[in-house]
């Protein structure tokens, strides 16, 4: 081999260590920087019960999510730092590394997965539920049809919804806001995760005494997961391990228990499957 050639393999030998070290080291860089300052920040959503709300008496955050995120700092030995957001922002804040994490309410789409990384394993699953005036007439997911909907910006309901359903979606900023335009009769219903809809109706029943959740079944049931950057493959692994652990110790079905979460359903297979295959 000639010393040019020579010379031209070596140098192409060195980028292609220097370009795999490099990757690692990003790979590497969030849980290092979690663990190196003591910190796991999360993005929550604080839209009301079940899974994320300010306490009234307390002023404290609550709430299915939140307990989830603090476990998980306790696995990885760290503390807890939370940052609200919305559905208009959650992945901004998470792209721009205001986040290390989401736990968001948001499911599982490929779509999202494109541009986001997800812990595999899901903490909780659950689908779409329509909150509709009792006077409405309305008795199934078909009789959407050419009607106004509302749901919150950045919902995975939206497009099963114009796509297989017909409804013309109105996208609002918030899950609130999304119902407060429904009181107002800006939209015949508004479909949001059923677990927080129904706690909704069930806790403050007079003021919501006219309206209800008549569709017998919830939109595209879906795996709640956490939510990461691309290519953050420890980070993924870590917390894999930590939210596997909050199934097999029964610690997500005391969460849910203690949240009031209304369907367990999955929490309960998913902790008899993961306990089975230990």
């Amino acid at each position: 081999m000639s010393p040019t050639k020579l010379t031209k393999l070596l140098f192409g030998l060195a980028l292609s260590i220097s370009a795999l070290t490099s990757t690692q080291a990003s790979a590497d860089a969030t849980l290092d920087r979690i663990k190196g300052r003591g910190t796991l920040t999360v993005g929550v959503i604080l839209s009301g019960a079940p899974f994320g709300y300010i306490d009234p008496k307390t002023q404290a955050q609550k709430g299915f999510n939140l307990d989830i995120a603090q476990a998980l700092a306790d696995d990885l030995g760290v503390k807890l730092e939370t940052v609200t957001v919305t559905p208009p922002n959650r992945v901004q804040f998470l792209q721009q590394g205001k986040v290390d994490i989401l736990i968001a309410n948001m499911q599982y789409t490929e779509d999202r997965a494109k541009i986001l990384d997800h812990v595999p394993t899901p903490y909780d699953r659950s689908g779409g539920a329509a909150v509709v005036r009792k006077d409405s007439g309305l008795k199934d997911w078909a009789d959407l049809k050419g009607k106004p909907v509302c749901v919150s910006q950045g919902s995975n309901y939206t497009q099963p919804l114009m796509e297989e359903y017909g409804a013309v979606v109105k996208a609002l900023p918030s899950q609130p806001e999304s119902l407060l335009a429904l009181q107002g009769g800006n939209c015949v219903a508004a479909v949001h995760v059923g677990a927080t809809v129904g706690l909704l109706l069930q806790d403050r029943s007079e003021e919501w005494k006219d309206y209800a959740i008549p569709f017998p079944t919830e939109l595209i049931p879906s795996d709640s997961v956490i939510w990461l950057r691309k290519g953050e493959k420890d980070t993924q692994a870590a917390l894999d391990a930590g939210v596997k652990k909050l199934h097999t110790s029964g610690k997500l079905l005391e969460f849910a228990k203690a949240n009031r979460l209304l369907n367990t359903e999955y929490l309960q297979r998913a902790n008899k499957t993961l306990s089975a295959s230990k």
